[in-house]
């Protein structure tokens, strides 16, 4: 069983910047593919990045390229999300997610998922 726990989230204004963390115990971090996803009140979870065992694939929604990059550190067993030039769209809880399969950008392919860290931009 794996807990990931996420952190960082915050209130910025728009055009600034966050990190995100996530930290996973319980189980061979490296062994999962990571994602990233976000949710607003009343919409389906969507999909922002995710990065692959090693770190060698990334993917991003569309909406996100250019502004936000997933990285992890299998030492630390963390996966990271930074975030830049962030907008009021991009208002939302994020989530981090393991998934021992596939490298996915489908939410029901990942098989842990964290509480959640809230991210408000401000216009």
């Amino acid at each position: 069983q794996v807990q990931l726990v996420e952190s960082g989230g915050g209130l910025v204004q728009a055009g600034g910047s966050l990190r995100l963390s996530c930290a996973a115990s319980g189980g061979t971090f490296d062994n999962y593919n990571m994602g990233w996803f976000r949710q607003v009140p009343g919409k389906e979870r969507e999909f922002v990045a995710a990065v692959s065992r090693t770190g060698a694939f990334r993917s991003y929604v569309g909406s996100v390229k250019g502004r936000f990059t997933i990285s992890r550190d299998n030492a630390k067993n963390t996966v990271y999300l930074q975030l830049n030039t962030l907008k009021p769209e991009d208002t939302a809880v994020y989530y981090c997610a393991a998934a021992r399969r596939g490298y996915s950008v489908i939410a029901e392919q990942y098989d842990y998922w964290g509480q959640g860290t809230q991210v408000t931009v401000s216009s």
